[in-house]
């Protein structure tokens, strides 16, 4: 009988950006080897030019990736509040939830866009940002339409306040003094949609 892998299975590709995205957050760029990744997924240092040429693709295709990933997620939601005419309060609910998943989920990948973005090439950083403007509209957009008094300058303020809020995870306290992690996107969620509201109650 034939097997086939599941759909969720990382393949190694997606395995050796895991741990790339892990070290390089850890131990910084320059400070991580290509010996060492290798190591860390199991297979030889210079295996890992079968499937990239160096640490600066990696970089690369963690940073753009995650910001394609961000925004073709944010625009699946919107589809689909249109598909379903739910109201836009909806929309922004998905935006927020898809957002703290990444939160809690990939730190490694918030902390190297912190440290390491410089480090790509020109036209590699233009795509990070031209895809991070496309996101950012998305969301002002939205929190226009769930709060129509708040002026676009005042939207604008509100969405990057709350993605620096989301985005702080990395610099959380260690997490056997946190709530879980049910409980924690649930706080995020509600600290995200406060803000949202005090934004529209100062109007």
């Amino acid at each position: 009988m034939t097997t086939t892998a599941r759909a969720d299975t990382p393949t190694r590709r997606e395995q050796i950006l895991k741990e790339a995205a892990r070290l390089f957050a850890e131990r910084g760029f320059h400070g991580v080897g290509v010996d060492e990744i290798g190591a860390a997924v199991g297979i030889s240092g210079p295996g890992l030019y079968r499937h990239f040429p160096g640490k600066d693709a990696m970089l690369a295709e963690l940073l753009v990736g995650i910001s394609e990933r961000l925004l073709t997620g944010g625009k699946r939601c919107a589809r689909e509040r249109e598909r379903d005419s739910a109201p836009p309060e909806a929309l922004l609910d998905s935006l927020i939830e898809g957002h703290i998943d990444f939160a809690l989920d990939d730190r490694p990948l918030i902390t190297l866009h912190d440290r390491e973005l410089d480090r790509l090439r020109e036209s590699d950083r233009k795509l990070v940002r031209q895809l991070q403007r496309q996101y950012v509209e998305l969301w002002v957009e939205t929190v226009r339409e769930t709060y129509p008094a708040l002026a676009e300058s005042d939207a604008r303020a509100a969405v990057h306040a709350v993605f620096g809020l989301l985005n702080s995870t990395p610099h959380l306290a260690p997490a056997g003094s946190l709530p879980g992690r049910t409980a924690m996107a649930d706080l995020l969620h509600r600290l995200a949609r406060g803000a949202f509201a005090a934004a529209a109650d100062g109007v």
